[in-house]
């Protein structure tokens, strides 16, 4: 079996300057490593909130390194240099808005500046491309609660067949008769 490529890009101005760790991509890394068991291999980056340069990177994380799935963290919020959604959206040939309902939903049992979130969810080709928020807690909650979708949507758009840890994250695919 072919190594999944799983492309994870933290969008943030400051990260990007070097002004702060990386812990939003490092919280998304731990996470894929404890639930899948299907070996993978990451695409990493780390954006400042520029659309135009984040479209640039989710087409060649997609188009030329293949990644079956691209998690963003960050820019999802209200303020003016929020634009992940934009990018996604721009680079995307379906849109899931599924995912981000239900992301909205586990985030307001937490807080309720959730309604402010703008995550979004959708497909190029054959990738899966998941905007989540930019804190770590928030990851978790949110990959946590979506992330049994994603293997069985691999599946329905093609590419590498995602497995997990059962012990760890159950997945959903339907009964095959």
């Amino acid at each position: 079996m072919a190594n999944a490529k799983i492309g994870i890009i933290n969008v943030s101005d400051r990260a990007s300057r070097g002004e702060y760790e990386d812990v939003p991509g490092r919280e998304v890394k731990r996470l894929l490593n404890v639930w899948l068991s299907s070996p993978w291999e990451v695409e990493y980056a780390i954006i400042a909130d520029e659309q135009d340069l984040l479209e640039k990177e989710l087409r060649a994380m997609a188009d030329d390194k293949g990644c079956c799935l691209i998690i963003t963290t960050g820019g999802t919020g209200p303020a003016p240099r929020d634009v992940t959604p934009e990018a996604t959206i721009a680079v995307c040939e379906k849109l899931l808005p599924g995912f981000g309902e239900q992301m909205r939903q586990v985030s307001l049992k937490y807080v309720p500046t959730a309604i402010l979130s703008r995550q979004t969810a959708g497909i190029r080709r054959n990738t899966l491309i998941v905007n989540l928020p930019g804190k770590p807690k928030a990851i978790q909650e949110s990959l946590e609660d979506i992330f049994p979708a994603i293997p069985y949507c691999k599946d329905l758009i093609g590419g590498t067949y995602l497995i997990s840890n059962p012990e760890k994250m159950k997945v959903f695919r339907p009964v095959q008769k």
